[in-house]
């Protein structure tokens, strides 16, 4: 029998590929037959005004919720239709940075970092705790390790959930709202980190945000989601939408309510 070859390489599977997904709460459509693919190596973000599904989406590719219909794959593996223990293994594919931090505030910095370390790997103690200091160095926290969530500013407990959610080494980063809530200084600084991170890991990031600075710093590509449509109503360059997308709705989104 004749082999079959083909050219399709690992480097070509999508990081991340939604395929035709519905959302609904109960009987409300929050997604309606969405689409798209993330090429490994990308930073995305996922853009829209309040209600459009932003959260929902990031909630379902994570496999928080499940989809009415429709399938999402994680560098080709669905998280939609994997049995429980297939899942787990998924969820090692990736991190995700809760908009307020999510850290447990009885937890030192460096234990809630350490965390899914002690869940998902056979690590010694010792390896644990230099791998907690690698990770919070990463994020220009080194020696913080001692500290308790409390003790942080807000710029800081950001960068601790940056930490705990690349404590696994992940292909995929997911980032929720990264820079909500901080002044424009520590935003830039943030977004500065987020491209660090992609240089020193490779890994693929989605960013779920409303800020435009970060979007314009940060971003090879932006999709938005309309709350109207329920749709994805564009996809490109932000830069590129913001001068030349044909949706006026973007436009004015893009450019601050003005066009």
């Amino acid at each position: 029998m004749q082999e079959i070859k083909t050219d399709i390489t690992e480097k070509d599977i999508p990081a991340i590929e939604v395929k035709d997904l519905v959302a609904k709460y109960g009987e409300r459509v929050i997604l309606d037959h969405i689409s798209f693919t993330v090429p490994k190596g990308e930073i995305i973000t996922v853009l829209g005004g309040s209600g459009c599904g932003k959260s929902t989406l990031l909630k379902h590719i994570t496999g928080l919720y499940t989809p009415f219909s429709g399938d999402i794959l994680l560098d080709g593996r669905s998280i939609v239709y994997a049995d429980e223990e297939e899942k787990r293994r998924i969820t090692r594919f990736f991190g995700v940075a809760y908009q307020g931090g999510a850290l447990f505030r009885s937890f030192t910095v460096g234990e809630n970092v350490a965390l899914p370390m002690e869940e998902y790997t056979r690590l010694s103690k010792e390896e644990i705790r230099e791998r907690v200091k690698e990770k919070l160095k990463m994020v220009n926290l080194d020696g913080f390790q001692d500290l308790m969530p409390s003790d942080l500013s807000g710029g800081m407990l950001k960068r601790c959930a940056f930490a705990r959610a690349m404590a696994l080494d992940p292909m995929i980063l997911f980032f929720d709202e990264p820079s909500a809530g901080l002044d424009p200084v520590s935003s830039a600084s943030l977004d500065e980190l987020i491209l660090q991170i992609r240089e020193k890991t490779h890994a693929t990031i989605l960013i779920v945000t409303h800020e435009l600075d970060s979007i314009f710093r940060v971003s090879d590509r932006s999709i938005m989601l309309d709350a109207k449509t329920k749709k994805i109503i564009a996809d490109g360059k932000p830069a590129y939408l913001r001068d030349h997308c044909e949706n006026p709705d973007v436009r004015m989104f893009l450019n601050r309510g003005k066009l």
